[in-house]
């Protein structure tokens, strides 16, 4: 449902480190006030969120916030703003980013849409992944420490260009599920209204000829991610309503 307190349209989600049952999600996304507010969780006797505990507070300004939020190396949390192509970092205990790097002049065509990092039992365990809204790219890039307990992106190369339309949400799915045999990666398609299934290759990149749709008919696709507790798979939608 409809996260109360969250204002404007709305970006990524992401699990708040160390608690799972407090949830993560972008307001005011693509905008000079965009904000990243918390909400807790309510869950049923097997684990599944049912619902909402009361309203949503603010976390963190996020100018810009798009689908991509995501914690990195040292507790950082990642996020991609949308259109001005760029990379923002909180550090711990920080209500404001801490650091923001313009991603076009390092080669991300613009602009960029979304972000995660490599989970265990993947290729490139650790390292982070983005994706172009504008024109479905697909990157790998490593990070390095800054000394100011941020981080300096580089060696960002395009991989691939997948054939869905403005990916907004990168998700793995966990290894041994159900029905998934293989490496797979799940995006939210804003551009198709659908969140699409991608096999991975040797070199844990998406392999375009393998896309097939996962969810269907979801207008505003926006933000994905997988509930620590449950292995259930939460998405965000652009749209207020």
């Amino acid at each position: 449902g409809v996260p109360s307190g969250v204002t404007g349209s709305r970006g990524g989600l992401a699990f708040l480190a160390g608690n799972p049952d407090t949830l993560l999600i972008g307001g005011n996304a693509n905008g000079p006030n965009g904000t990243i507010y918390s909400i807790g969780l309510v869950r049923d006797s097997d684990g599944h969120i049912t619902g909402f505990d009361g309203g949503a507070s603010m976390f963190a300004s996020a100018p810009e916030i798009d689908g991509g939020l995501a914690y990195g190396p040292g507790g950082v949390l990642f996020y991609t703003g949308y259109n001005e192509n760029l990379l923002g970092q909180i550090k711990p205990g920080s209500t404001a980013p801490d650091k923001v790097i313009s991603l076009g002049p390092l080669g991300v065509e613009r602009s960029v849409g979304t972000l995660n990092f490599v989970p265990t039992g993947f290729t490139g365990t650790g390292e982070i992944r983005l994706m172009s809204y504008n024109t479905s790219a697909f990157y790998t890039a490593s990070l390095t420490p800054d000394g100011s307990g941020t981080y300096d992106i580089g060696n960002i190369v395009k991989r691939t260009s997948l054939p869905g339309a403005g990916p907004e949400g990168l998700v793995y799915v966990p290894t041994g599920s159900a029905l998934f045999p293989d490496p797979t990666a799940l995006v939210t398609e804003f551009g198709k209204n659908e969140v699409a299934a991608y096999d991975l290759d040797p070199d844990g990149i998406p392999v375009y000829a393998s896309r097939r749709t996962f969810v269907s008919g979801l207008s505003g696709a926006e933000g994905g991610a997988i509930d620590p507790v449950s292995g259930d798979f939460l998405f965000s939608t652009f749209g207020t309503a």
